[in-house]
């Protein structure tokens, strides 16, 4: 760590381990109960409740706001992978959750696997509360089968980590967190006590932007906390009921300008900059929830017209018309299981939809020729 940049002491300071094998780390303070927001973070998190109180109110307003879950879902799951080097595209992920399978790619399965934890994560909801217990158990999900799966998934570290150049030492690092004991338990304490005061002044959108904060300056796990981190945004708006459904995607925010993202969480370490990274992190909540609402707008203008178009159609191609704004990759298989018909029934609903210009064969695999359809329509919206 460059240890002349570590000028402010608001939000934590350096300590050294003494020793011959002594090193420096940072050591967060605990989070502020009270702040004296400046009018940019005012601003900012007035911007951030309209967006996002427009998000709420579209969720409860269109028709099937839950189609729109699992495509909104793999978008932040892409981005989010992406920030620590996940190559893969939203196309790969929504196919291959089309075919059924864990992707036999390593960067799509990662992506994949962020989608189970955050699902595993809300369902908890429903038996525990948001609290580190219930972390280490979306953390174990997280790191099935992928890499990083050899480092204590589901168990906070007790060895010192860092962050830095890959294959980098301890000393050529530009962040090294707290270490295990006493000071990442102390600042693990202190941050689930947060995440419990539910009668805090502050508001719901600052805190989040708190506690996402020193969860990556604790850096808690051997693998996986950035990825994590942003997976505790959406849980805890869910949590507090600032979102009905889950359809803020924070991270392709991040993602466009990683280095930017890092650097002010860096700030608020190195110079005392906290008002700076919650102004950007409450400009990215408006951001993105303004971004969602145009594609969830768009995205219903699109199902009533295809709804219009097949009025008075008494086959099961209308109801094919759902499963579509779910993923818009469907199979033979996909349609047979959503719909419970036979093989033939099935094919006969693509095909009615292959008229129409919805539908069109993205892939044809295997021996027995499997086809993979796309609706283009519905994947440029995403894409866009």
């Amino acid at each position: 760590m460059d240890l002349p940049k570590y000028v402010d002491k608001t939000f934590g300071a350096i300590q050294t381990v003494p020793g011959p094998y002594g090193y420096d780390h940072y050591v967060p303070t605990p989070l502020p109960r009270t702040l004296d927001l400046a009018g940019p973070t005012v601003r900012a998190l007035s911007e951030a409740d309209r967006a996002l109180g427009r998000l709420a109110g579209a969720g409860r307003l269109l028709p099937n706001p839950h189609l729109l879950v699992q495509p909104y879902l793999a978008t932040e799951a892409l981005a989010s992978s992406k920030i620590e080097g996940t190559q893969a595209s939203l196309s790969e992920v929504l196919e291959a959750a089309a075919e059924g399978n864990d992707s036999a790619d390593m960067d799509v399965r990662e992506v994949q696997n962020y989608i189970a934890a955050f699902e595993l994560g809300r369902r908890l909801l429903d038996e525990l509360p948001l609290s580190l217990r219930l972390l280490r158990r979306v953390h174990e999900r997280l790191l099935v089968n992928v890499r990083g799966q050899e480092k204590q998934p589901g168990q906070f570290r007790t060895s010192q980590n860092w962050i830095g150049p890959p294959g980098g030492t301890l000393g050529e690092a530009t962040f090294v967190p707290p270490r295990y004991e006493p000071e990442m338990q102390n600042a693990l304490q202190d941050w689930e006590r947060l995440l419990h005061e539910r009668e805090s002044e502050l508001p719901p959108l600052v805190i989040c932007g708190l506690l996402h904060y020193q969860f990556e300056t604790i850096h808690p796990f051997l693998d996986g906390n950035g990825r994590l981190g942003r997976l505790v945004i959406i849980l805890y708006l869910q949590d507090v009921g600032e979102l009905p459904e889950p359809l803020l995607y924070l991270s392709p925010y991040f993602e466009r300008d990683r280095e930017l993202y890092y650097a002010r969480l860096q700030g608020v370490r190195e110079r005392g900059e906290m008002q700076r990274w919650l102004e950007y992190f409450l400009t990215g909540v408006a951001t993105q929830a303004r971004d969602a609402v145009d594609r969830a707008e768009r995205l219903s203008d699109l199902q009533a017209r295809y709804r219009a178009g097949l009025a008075g159609d008494r086959s099961n191609a209308p109801h094919l018309i759902d499963l579509l704004f779910t993923n818009p990759f469907i199979t033979t298989r996909r349609v047979m299981d959503a719909l419970g018909i036979t093989n033939a029934g099935a094919n006969s609903a693509i095909r009615r939809l292959e008229d129409q210009g919805w539908l069109e064969v993205h892939r044809v695999a295997g021996r027995g020729g499997r086809i993979t359809w796309a609706a283009s329509e519905i994947l440029d919206v995403l894409l866009d």
